[in-house]
């Protein structure tokens, strides 16, 4: 007879004053109990992200930890390794991939593009009508200092609202793209071949507002790398009130930062956090951060008036059994 999985007792502590708590006392390459993936499914309610050390996952260890959690998405286009070829679940994020796929670091031309300092700040793939779920990211390889990467909980920011401005953004919605915090220039190559192989192909609609589907909590659903113009406004209110939800949203506060090791994992609830990869290693010559990333599919959001968001361009987030071929994960670049 198999072996019973054992359900371990974790050790959950706090990282910071509104988000994240570090997880001890697990190791995630074992047959968890789904008694222990119910508690992690619970300190995620709780935190929003978690922090694991000293993990080591590889990759079919990645992909089986992420599938307790409901279907990954498999990536929009193959990163052409030979070592990713059976894992299609996997994302790997790197300056070194970058280079050989594209000629450049394109995750700082994207940086160096911003339109405003806080224009990395992101919910994965919000541009699709259902974007992930739950993401889970590991370190491989990481320098010595730098890099780390920070979140935000959203259901805070929402909450850190007056009553006036809540009531207002519960019934609006807003557009969401990929290139609005950058402007990009096409007639540069290196540009141009970054926006090419991503695309614009992908736009929806969200509620501002979303009501999270397992804990009824209010998060604000706007993002400064993404969300381009509330629905309705002309382009000056729409500017002047997304400035005010971003400056709400980014308030250090409401955030937490980790610090990276290799074999450190993250998993976060991409429906009320938004994150942003610290950009004060480009300059370092030699830095080697190599990432590797799996999500689940998500839901399509609804706002607390009952709005649904629906597609304006491409295809939702589908599951691998699903694919008939299409591309399931719609953004593939997401930096971290």
């Amino acid at each position: 007879m198999p072996e019973t999985p054992t359900v371990t007792q974790l050790n959950v502590r706090r990282a910071a004053g509104y988000i994240g708590a570090h997880v001890d006392g697990i190791d995630l390459k074992a047959d968890l109990a789904d008694a222990t993936v119910d508690q992690l499914r619970q300190a995620l309610h709780e935190h929003k992200v978690l922090f694991f050390r000293d993990q080591h996952l590889d990759h079919a260890a990645h992909v089986a930890f992420g599938e307790r959690f409901g279907p990954l998405a498999v990536r929009a286009r193959e990163q052409d390794t030979e070592e990713l070829a059976p894992f299609p679940q996997i994302l790997t994020i790197s300056p070194q991939l970058d280079r050989k796929l594209v000629g450049a670091d394109y995750e700082a031309v994207f940086r160096s593009k911003w339109v405003t300092s806080i224009s990395g700040w992101h919910v994965d793939a919000s541009q699709v009508v259902n974007p992930p779920a739950i993401a889970f990211l590991r370190a491989d390889e990481i320098p010595p200092f730098g890099g780390d990467t920070h979140w935000t909980n959203l259901v805070a920011a929402y909450a850190g609202l007056s009553e006036p401005i809540r009531n207002m953004i519960d019934g609006l919605q807003a557009e969401h793209t990929f290139w609005p915090a950058q402007q990009l220039d096409p007639s540069n190559l290196v540009e141009k071949k970054a926006i090419d192989m991503i695309g614009n192909k992908r736009m929806a609609v969200h509620p501002v507002v979303r009501v999270h589907p397992e804990t009824g909590e209010k998060a604000l659903f706007v993002n400064p790398s993404r969300t381009a113009r509330i629905m309705g406004m002309n382009p000056v209110e729409s500017r002047k009130l997304l400035e005010l939800l971003f400056e709400e949203l980014t308030r250090p506060q409401y955030t937490v930062r980790f610090t990276w090791e290799p074999g450190s994992v993250a998993v976060w609830d991409n429906r009320c956090t938004a994150h942003l990869a610290a950009a004060d290693i480009d300059h370092i010559e030699g830095a080697v951060r190599i990432m590797h990333r799996t999500s689940t599919v998500g839901d399509i959001p609804v706002g607390p008036d009952g709005f649904t968001s629906y597609a304006v361009a491409g295809e939702p987030l589908i599951e691998p059994s699903a694919d008939n071929g299409a591309p399931a994960d719609p953004s593939p670049r997401e930096t971290r």
